[in-house]
């Protein structure tokens, strides 16, 4: 047994950012060049971590060598699919994410576990000198996005949140919109789905297969229910915040990109009312308005000073968006060669973490004001809410012990 293997969990965290502080910040672990290939692990394996994983191999500048998951079915079937990539049996497999974290020869993580776990994961990667691909939404609070940023920026790693669509579904939007085809921009609509809530699935006995205790981590405990590990974990307020979170991270993403909003926040959100506002209403300090439903074109709708698009007009055909270049991907191959060629150079990828933080933040702040029922004001500067301490509190959530963001 290793020796990292016998520390307590707790330890392991103190160790690891200890050993990180010790090293020259900003310095990476080891220096890319343009041909160099570099290694990488998943960590969560279910579905769409697989999905990921496919994504990976299909770029000649890494190679993945291990895969991580607390079901041992879902890390079987991501080493299968590895190891006939390259025609071996070499790929590791873990049930345990430390296992990952303490291999000093693995640069860079793809991490697609439940939503309650992506903080303390990509920290721990962080600190411990590994670059993150983490897929959307990346955090479970407002907290944990922020102490991601620090982390990042602390520790000179690179971060990319892993909300494809803000661009490779949305792109017609943002050169219709900053191409001048409404005018000046003035409100969106972006129809996904609702919050989280609370989750009382009947108990279950855990099959062998299942760390059911690890699966849970940070968590409040509760018995086993296999809806949680096929993907059913969106649903519920411990894991996941729902709609607003999972197609949120896309839809709102698309929106405040849209609307160059990507880099702030709302002042003001107002849960639906039934008489001024029908429905959830962001408010921002230049007076343009997103809403959560009621568009017509799709996921995403806009207005503005000279019209709208999708023009209902013109019936399901789209416009010819204007010729403009708007930065988006570096390197080749969609979000994932965007992370690669920034693993390799040390840009900052299209979906930094601080811009995936902002994405997540507007949507936990939406599910806020559900919860509570009542208007919240944002400093979207200081990241707190204003004159409203019950509802400060839900900026962050207690963590299960042994496990906290340090």
């Amino acid at each position: 047994m290793t020796k990292h293997r016998n520390m307590t969990r707790r330890n392991f965290l103190r160790k690891g950012v200890a050993a990180a502080m010790a090293a020259p910040l900003f310095i990476n672990s080891r220096a890319f060049g343009a041909n160099d290939r570099f290694t990488l692990a998943g960590i969560g394996m279910g579905g769409r971590g697989r999905g990921d994983l496919g994504g990976a191999l299909g770029f000649s500048e890494l190679r993945v060598v291990a895969v991580c998951d607390v079901v041992s079915s879902h890390c079987n079937m991501a080493k299968d699919r590895v190891d006939k990539h390259y025609g071996n049996t070499d790929c590791k497999t873990y049930s345990d994410f430390r296992d990952i974290i303490a291999r000093d020869d693995i640069d860079a993580v793809l991490i697609g576990t439940p939503d309650h776990w992506h903080a303390i994961i990509a920290i721990e990667a962080m600190t411990h000198g590994k670059d993150v691909f983490c897929e959307k939404p990346e955090t479970l609070t407002v907290r944990e996005g922020r102490a991601m940023v620090e982390t990042a920026r602390r520790y000179g790693r690179v971060f990319s949140g892993g909300s494809q669509r803000v661009w490779g579904d949305y792109n017609w939007f943002h050169r219709m919109v900053r191409g001048g085809a409404i005018g000046e921009a003035r409100e969106a609509w972006v129809n996904v789905g609702g919050p989280s809530g609370l989750c009382l699935l009947a108990p279950v006995p855990t099959p062998p297969e299942v760390n059911w205790d690890l699966w849970l981590g940070p968590a409040p405990w509760r018995p086993f229910h296999p809806t949680l590990i096929r993907g059913g974990f969106r649903a519920y307020r411990d894991y996941s915040g729902g709609g607003m979170t999972d197609w949120g991270c896309h839809g709102f993403g698309g929106a405040l990109f849209t609307l160059g909003l990507h880099e702030t926040g709302p002042v003001e959100i107002i849960p639906p009312d039934g008489k001024d506002h029908p429905r959830l209403t962001y408010r921002f300090a230049n007076g343009v308005r997103i809403y959560h439903g009621g568009g017509w074109g799709g996921i995403l709708s806009f207005k503005g000073t000279e019209g709208e698009i999708p023009r209902r007009e013109k019936g399901p055909k789209r416009e010819t968006p204007p010729n403009i270049y708007i930065p988006n991907y570096k390197g080749r191959g969609g979000i994932f060669g965007d992370f690669v060629h920034c693993v390799q150079t040390r840009e900052r990828p299209f979906r930094d973490i601080e811009i995936a933080h902002r994405t997540a933040t507007h949507a936990h702040l939406g599910n806020i004001a559900y919860w509570l029922k009542r208007p919240l004001k944002w400093d979207p500067v200081k990241e707190e809410i204003i004159g409203d301490p019950e509802a400060g509190r839900w900026l962050d959530r207690p963590k299960r012990e042994p496990w906290s963001l340090l």
